[in-house]
């Protein structure tokens, strides 16, 4: 990660009065994960960072973690836990933990908490969060030059703002390179459940989808995508091994930098509470290896746009965007608003079915 872009978001001038230095003695930092550490994905991404502020830090740190919270009452009393056995420093890192972790908080002035992908926050509580769309959009230029029945597919978590612009992203991508692109969706209401992943890509494999992208944490879609003979697209972290001859590249999480500035941060008393948001321009969000398979013309696509995106000179949300029923949602050269990306919840066009209540 770019360490002066992280730095000069996390450095402030003064030292707030309830967060202080630990710098004499090490600092115990606690991760709550919604999912297993060895689920491939977006827990593994989260723990291999973790690892990353360990060996970075070395004794001026001291890590623990609890994995399988589910996101309802239970991750308070994990959270408060942490508290209790003497965490100063605590990432909540799934969006259904943002209210415990806001609750928290307020009753516990002298902890740092940092919480992924919400956007509630308060004089110790920061969020942070990857524009991993960026990753969805090189994914879908792939996808809109590899398919052949101009069909893809779309495994989705949740209907909330983040999964809606991935689909999004993945479509916009793909339809910029292939323009008769069209994407089906299927929901399975879950962050990580093989059983749902892998029968959800067997349908879209069975509705004529022969690339797949996903918002779920198990590598069951690129190992159906493989038995099938079609593509598919890691997720979080690079899922090769697990499909070597369809997994055409990941959209992958590199949080480490992130949690190493801010641990530092800390030690040195000069946290405060922001909203970071990190991509390709920052170097928290990364493309794995591209497949072989990928065609020429397919890998020049994809690498112009990627060197635009770590450049900062293009976003992927810019108009013109129009949503399902053809209306102009953002006209051409429009930029579509931070705000607006935060509470998306709306298909663009190409994308077939409807968003879940």
């Amino acid at each position: 990660m770019n360490r002066r872009i992280v730095m000069a978001v996390l450095a402030a001038a003064g030292v707030l009065a309830a967060v202080p230095s630990f710098a004499a003695d090490p600092l115990k930092v606690g991760f709550v994960y919604v999912g297993p550490v060895g689920d491939a994905g977006w827990t593994y991404a989260h723990d291999q960072a973790r690892l990353a502020m360990e060996k970075e830090l070395g004794g001026k740190v001291k890590t623990t973690y609890v994995e399988n919270v589910p996101e309802s009452a239970d991750a308070e009393r994990v959270i408060r836990k942490l508290v209790a056995e003497g965490n100063k420093l605590i990432f909540t890192t799934s969006f259904g933990y943002m209210n415990a972790t806001e609750k928290v908080a307020k009753s516990t002035p002298g902890v740092v908490f940092l919480h992924a992908t919400g956007f509630k926050t308060g004089k110790n509580m920061g969020t942070y969060e990857s524009r991993l769309y960026e990753g969805a959009y090189l994914d879908g230029i792939l996808a809109g030059k590899m398919t052949k029945t101009n069909t893809l597919g779309f495994i989705a978590s949740f209907p909330v703002p983040e999964v809606i612009r991935n689909i999004n992203a993945y479509t916009l991508g793909a339809q910029s390179v292939n323009p008769k692109i069209k994407t089906k969706v299927i929901w399975v209401n879950s962050w990580y459940d093989p059983a749902k992943e892998r029968q959800a890509a067997e349908t879209l494999v069975a509705q004529g989808a022969d690339v797949m992208a996903q918002n779920t944490d198990s590598p069951a879609t690129l190992q159906v995508a493989q038995e099938k003979g079609v593509y598919a697209f890691g997720w979080d972290s690079d899922m090769s091994k697990f499909a070597p001859k369809a997994h055409l590249t990941a959209a992958t999480n590199d949080w480490s930098g992130y949690y190493i500035d801010t641990a530092k941060a800390v030690l040195a008393g000069t946290w405060k509470p922001t909203e970071y948001r990190g991509g390709m321009k920052e170097g928290m969000v990364k493309m794995s290896k591209l497949n072989p398979a990928v065609s020429a013309d397919a890998a020049k696509a994809f690498e112009e746009k990627k060197a635009a995106l770590v450049a900062g000179t293009f976003a992927p949300f810019t108009g013109p965007i129009k949503d399902q029923s053809g209306a102009i949602r953002y006209a051409a050269g429009v930029l579509v608003p931070q705000k607006d990306l935060l509470s998306m919840n709306f298909y663009v066009q190409g994308v077939e079915g409807t968003i879940p209540k």
